[in-house]
Order: C-alpha cells, then sequence, then structure tokens
C-alpha cells in the first residue's frame, strides 16, 4: 500500500501545473496520499495554481513514488535523486519523444491503478562519472543515459585515448566519444551510430562522435569493465565532460574520465505489459517515420 506519492511537474512542459492538477484529483479519488513538488532548486512556487507546494528535498523522505510530469529530461533530472533514495519513478510524458516515460497525458486515468498495486519496477543501470587529475579526483556524477566527452565550440577535432583495465580499446580523433548505459543507447549514443540496447540489459556502450576514421565502431563491453577516457597531456584544444546533459566540466591536458557501472540503479514503475520491441516501434521508428499516433 503506497504511503506517500510525489507528484514533480515540470513547470516549463506542465504549464500552471494543469496536468499534475488532475493527477491529484485522480490519486485523492482513490485516497492515495500525495504531495507536490517542483523537481528544480531554486524554483519560485508557483503562485495562482491552487496546490500546496512542498520542498522535494524534505518529502522525499518516507516516499514511496515519485511521478514526473515532463519530457525524458525531466526524468533525468530526478534519477539521481531517486537512485540515491531508492524511490522508483513514474514517468508521465508531455514532452516530444518521452522514452522512458511509461504514460502519455491522454492515459492519466491509469494512475488510479496505482493503489490496487498493479504494477512492476523495472531497474535500469547507472553510471559513475569521475575525473582523475594528477592522481586525485575532482569530479564525480552519476548518470543514468551517458558521460560525453567533447570539444568546445571551435570547430577543431581532439584526440582521445579510451582504454578498459584489459588494455587500450581506441584512440579516437574527431568532436568527442560517448559512454553510454543501456537506457542511453536510444539518446545522443544512436545519434552518434551506436547499437539500440535493450534498456534492462547490462552493458557500457562505447561510441565515438564524428571520428575521422573508416574504422571507428561502437564497442558494447560487459558491465564490470571501467571505461577510461584519456585526454592528450599536451594540447591547448578546449574539452568537456557532460553527464546526461549537464553543466559540462572544462577537462585539462592529461585529465582522465572513469566510466563504470554504478551500484546505484533508477527504478522505473511500469503500468502496461508493453514490450521493449513495442516502445521502439512506437517512439522510435514509427515517430521517425512520421506516424507516430
Amino acid at each position: 500500500m503506497l504511503k506517500k506519492v510525489i507528484l514533480c511537474p515540470n513547470p516549463y512542459r506542465d504549464h500552471e501545473l494543469t496536468v499534475a492538477k488532475e493527477a491529484k484529483r485522480i490519486l485523492d479519488s482513490v485516497h492515495c496520499p500525495n504531495v507536490v513538488c517542483v523537481p528544480f532548486r531554486n524554483e519560485e512556487k508557483p503562485e495562482g495554481y491552487g496546490l500546496d507546494i512542498r520542498p522535494l528535498q524534505q518529502e522525499l523522505r518516507g516516499a514511496d513514488m515519485i511521478i514526473a510530469f515532463g519530457g525524458d529530461g525531466t526524468i533525468l533530472h530526478l534519477s539521481k535523486t531517486a537512485a540515491h533514495r531508492d524511490i522508483p519513478v513514474l514517468g508521465v510524458n508531455l514532452g516530444s519523444l518521452g522514452f522512458m516515460a511509461e504514460l502519455e497525458q491522454k492515459e492519466l486515468s491509469r494512475l488510479g491503478e496505482l493503489m490496487d498495486e498493479k504494477y512492476t519496477v523495472e531497474s535500469r543501470m547507472m553510471l559513475d562519472v569521475s575525473v582523475v587529475r594528477e592522481g586525485r579526483v575532482i569530479y564525480s556524477n552519476l548518470a543514468l543515459n551517458e558521460a560525453v566527452v567533447t570539444r568546445g565550440a571551435v570547430s577543431r577535432v581532439i584526440r582521445l585515448h579510451i582504454r578498459t583495465e584489459q588494455g587500450r580499446l581506441l584512440d579516437v580523433t574527431g568532436d568527442g566519444v560517448i559512454v553510454a548505459s543501456p537506457t542511453g543507447s536510444t539518446a545522443y549514443s544512436l545519434s552518434a551510430g551506436g547499437p539500440v540496447v535493450e534498456p534492462t540489459a547490462r552493458n557500457l556502450i562505447v561510441s565515438p562522435i564524428c571520428a575521422h576514421s573508416v574504422h571507428a565502431n561502437s564497442y558494447v563491453l560487459s558491465p564490470e569493465r571501467t571505461v577510461t577516457v584519456q585526454t592528450e597531456k599536451t594540447g591547448y584544444k578546449p574539452i568537456f565532460l557532460s553527464a546526461d546533459g549537464g553543466r559540462a566540466f572544462s577537462l585539462r591536458n592529461g585529465d582522465a574520465v572513469e566510466i563504470r557501472r554504478s551500484k546505484y540503479e533508477t527504478k522505473l514503475v511500469r503500468l502496461s505489459n508493453k514490450s521493449f520491441c513495442d516502445i521502439l516501434q512506437k517512439k522510435m521508428l514509427m515517430g521517425v517515420l512520421g506516424h507516430e499516433e
């Protein structure tokens, strides 16, 4: 039995929190305890929406589930917080694709099934991302989709040396490299020519970005591997690291970016029996062809 559900609307997607209001009405009707929290720091309280907005960090204690209203970016934003607290997330898609979301806005009535426990929880592998400089870790982050090492705005190729603890994997001369989780395989990694991997799998996917080589393949590695992306020890070209599309971290010559499977996992709530193939056809392939319903 659910004791507390946190509704987390993205106010940039859910204008005037209209969808969150409807979701709250549905949950209230089935006597599901719930609170509303805006999931972005320093976000001012929306005025005039007729909702009691609570601080997210305060309400996480004792929460059984988070419902995210927005696109995949909203789920990514909440995934770290949810993973650290071991709270499952249910996504309601208000964006264009919403590959990780379980429900579309028109399916909102299905939230009433939560109190009957008619749902399952699916675990997704996450990535620990760190930067080692002169033998010391100076940056660490947690990612659900990917870690990206890429060039700056100036259009110059960069050179990266990529290895695992077993030895050299490849050298990349180009725009950079993506190290993705299976969940992230259908995001930036796919755009760079990487493979589609079933999201519940446990793998590391290494995909060069616009590499200047006909032999620049993607690699699917065991989750036991640690992928190290080493910048050149000499050079002047700006190189940046970003986890899940977040704020870029500036790398220096000789920095080593280490990516490994995290002990944390994102748990996504599933209310339907839609398979990965069904979701792939509807949200990716049919959408690309312009036939998405």
